[in-house]
């Protein structure tokens, strides 16, 4: 495969590489606790500039990276991940994603999850992605209907974040 060229996914937001040079923007906005509670604890809270560096020295130098930044306004503004299945789970994927608390409420993340999800099926041959939510992230369980995800079911009480032991939500997207 080629290197990676980043999707625009409007006029004003693409999904892309990251690089370095996001650092203050991953730490400012990474820091917030609006976000993080609905992330998987390897997203660490208070977000650090050391943990942007730790994390931006992880995935730069990836010719295709499965974690990419999503750029709005100009700058980085979240992030979006295609997780590929190993062994009998090849061809499928998990999709993750956040986006700065500033940007929310304006369609952005439904359009980056469209435009990873269609890169996924057509430029990775994926034949499914799946996604777990918290039941209480409302929000981004609608993302993913409006992306094209369908509920397949509820995982009851399957994860505990911040002392809370809460039900997943399971979405899929399946290759028509």
């Amino acid at each position: 495969m080629d290197v990676f060229e980043p999707i625009r996914v409007r006029d004003d937001v693409w999904l892309r590489p990251w690089r370095d040079e996001d650092a203050p923007a991953l730490a400012g906005h990474a820091n917030n606790r609006n976000v993080s509670r609905n992330l998987r604890d390897h997203f660490p809270y208070p977000y650090t500039d050391a943990d942007a560096r730790e994390f931006l020295a992880r995935r730069v130098s990836q010719a295709i990276p499965e974690n990419l930044a999503i750029e709005a306004g100009g700058g980085a503004a979240g992030g979006i991940a295609l997780r590929s299945g190993q062994d009998v789970n090849r061809g499928t994927a998990e999709i993750g994603y956040w986006l700065a608390e500033p940007h929310w409420g304006r369609g952005i993340m439904t359009e980056a999850a469209r435009a990873i999800t269609a890169y996924g099926i057509e430029r990775l041959s994926l034949r499914r992605i799946e996604a777990g939510v918290f039941e209480r992230n409302l929000a981004s369980a609608r993302v993913l209907e409006k992306a094209g995800y369908v509920l397949e079911g509820r995982l009851r009480r399957a994860v505990i974040k911040d002392g809370e032991v809460m039900d997943t939500l399971v979405y899929a997207y399946v290759r028509p």
